[in-house]
C-alpha cells in the first residue's frame, strides 16, 4: 500500500480535485477539496455526470477523510490486496485522442531524414525552409497560408509525408484512443501487445470536456503507442493505440478554478522517467508551450455540429517527446520491457506512475456500461438527478 500525496501538485491542499476510487459498493466519484476526499456519489453517481451538474466546485459529500492519510493499492504490489483502488478518473466519457500536435518536431524530424545524420545539412535544410517560407518554421500556425506555402515546398523536394498532412494542415488529427470506461488510473498496469517489438510511452496533458465542449480540467495521460504497428500502415491506427490498458490517466483531474487555469496547461512541462527492471533509465519531457494548435482549438476540432459527446470526452493533447535512446542493441532504439515503470509529470498536475505489462497479461477489461449501470441502480444512485 502507499500513499498518493507524493504524486500530487505540490499545491495539492489547494486543489479541486476529481477522480474514482473503488469502495466496496462499487466505483465512486470523490472530490478533493481542502486536502479531504468527499464521496460525492449523492451529488452524481458518475464523473461525467458531476461535470454535467453545476455547482460540482461546491459540492457537498461523504466525507471519507484526509487524502493524505489514505492507502491506495499499486497493480504491482502483491501486498496491497485489500486497499483502496484509486481508478481512472473516467467513466463514461469518450477518450480521444489528437495526434502530430507539435508541428515543429513533425517538420524537424523530417529534415533529419533527408539530412542522414548531418547536422549541417540539416541546419542547411532548415534555412532554405525558412527563407523561402519568410518565417521561423517553429511559429508557423497549421492552416495558414505560411504553413501551405511550406507544404507546396515540401512536396516540391520530396519532403512531404501524411503525418506533416495534420501537423501543418488544417485538419487536426483527432481518433478514439479507448471505449467508455477502458482507460486505466494511477498505479495501474499498462499495456502494450504482446506482439509488438517497437513501442513506446507518449506522456500528455489531457483535457476533460463538458458535453457542450467546454474545457472542465485537466490531467495526465500515457497514450501507449506500438510504434511498429501504426509505421506498417496508417490504417492501423486503431490497432497500434487502443488495446487492452494502453490509455492511462491521472492519478487525478484538477478542476479549473481561480487557482488553475488553461494557461497553466498551456505553460506546463510534462516529464518522462522510465526505469526497468535491467536499470535502464530514460528521460525526456514535452513542453506545452510549443504546441501548434492551441488546447481551444483541438477541442473545436473535436465537438461540434459534426460529432457530439452526451456524456462529455477527455482529450489528449498530444506529445513531442519521440524516444530515440538505443535499449536493446545500437541502432534499434528505445521499446518497452515487461517490469518498466513509467512516470509522467508535472508541476501543476502530480504524477502519473504505472507499471507495463503485456495487453493479454494486464487485469481485463471487465466492468462495461451496462454493468455499472445495474451496480448504480442497485445502490440507488441512478435516480441522483444530473
Amino acid at each position: 500500500m502507499t500513499g498518493v500525496t507524493e504524486h500530487l501538485p505540490a499545491d495539492w491542499r489547494e486543489a479541486l480535485l476529481l477522480g474514482r476510487i473503488a469502495l466496496p459498493d462499487g466505483p465512486t466519484p470523490v472530490l478533493v477539496r481542502g486536502g479531504r476526499v468527499l464521496d460525492i456519489s449523492g451529488f452524481a453517481p458518475t464523473t461525467a455526470d458531476a461535470v454535467a451538474t453545476p455547482g460540482l466546485l461546491q459540492a457537498t459529500g461523504v466525507d471519507l477523510g484526509p487524502l493524505d492519510e489514505m492507502d491506495f493499492v499499486v497493480s504491482w504490489d502483491a501486498s496491497s490486496a485489500g486497499a483502496t483502488h484509486l481508478l481512472s478518473p473516467l467513466d463514461l466519457q469518450c477518450v480521444k485522442a489528437s495526434g502530430v500536435t507539435f508541428a515543429v518536431s513533425a517538420v524537424e524530424r523530417v529534415i533529419e531524414e533527408r539530412a542522414r545524420g548531418d547536422a549541417q545539412r540539416a541546419n542547411e535544410i532548415r534555412a532554405q525552409l525558412a527563407e523561402r517560407v519568410g518565417a521561423d518554421l517553429s511559429a508557423v500556425r497549421p492552416g495558414s497560408a505560411e504553413a501551405m506555402l511550406l507544404k507546396d515546398i515540401l512536396i516540391a523536394n520530396g519532403l512531404w509525408s501524411q503525418y506533416l498532412e495534420v501537423a501543418i494542415g488544417k485538419d487536426a488529427e483527432i481518433f478514439t484512443k479507448a471505449p467508455v470506461l477502458a482507460s486505466v488510473g494511477w498505479g495501474d498496469f499498462v499495456g502494450v501487445r504482446a506482439d509488438s517489438a517497437w513501442n513506446n510511452p507518449e506522456p500528455e496533458v489531457v483535457i476533460l470536456c463538458a458535453a457542450d465542449g467546454r474545457a472542465v480540467g485537466a490531467t495526465l495521460g500515457n497514450d501507449v503507442n506500438l510504434r511498429d504497428i501504426e509505421g506498417r500502415s496508417a490504417l492501423l491506427l486503431g490497432k497500434a493505440k487502443d488495446n487492452n490498458a494502453s490509455a492511462a490517466l491521472g492519478p487525478f483531474v484538477r478542476l479549473f478554478d481561480d487557482g488553475f487555469t488553461m494557461d497553466d496547461v498551456r505553460s506546463a512541462e510534462i516529464s518522462l522517467e522510465v526505469r526497468g527492471t535491467d536499470n535502464f533509465v530514460m528521460s525526456g519531457s514535452s513542453s506545452m508551450s510549443l504546441i501548434s494548435r492551441d488546447p481551444l482549438e483541438l477541442i473545436g476540432q473535436t465537438v461540434g455540429a459534426a460529432h457530439q459527446y452526451p456524456d462529455g470526452f477527455a482529450l489528449y493533447l498530444g506529445t513531442m517527446f519521440a524516444p530515440i535512446q538505443d535499449r536493446d542493441a545500437p541502432g534499434q532504439g528505445f521499446t518497452h520491457h515487461p517490469g518498466d515503470r513509467v512516470r509522467v509529470a508535472s508541476d501543476r498536475l502530480g504524477v502519473l506512475e504505472n507499471t507495463v505489462t503485456t495487453s493479454e497479461q494486464a487485469p481485463p477489461w471487465m466492468l462495461g456500461i451496462s454493468g455499472l449501470m445495474r451496480n448504480l441502480a442497485a445502490r440507488g444512485l441512478l435516480g441522483v438527478p444530473a
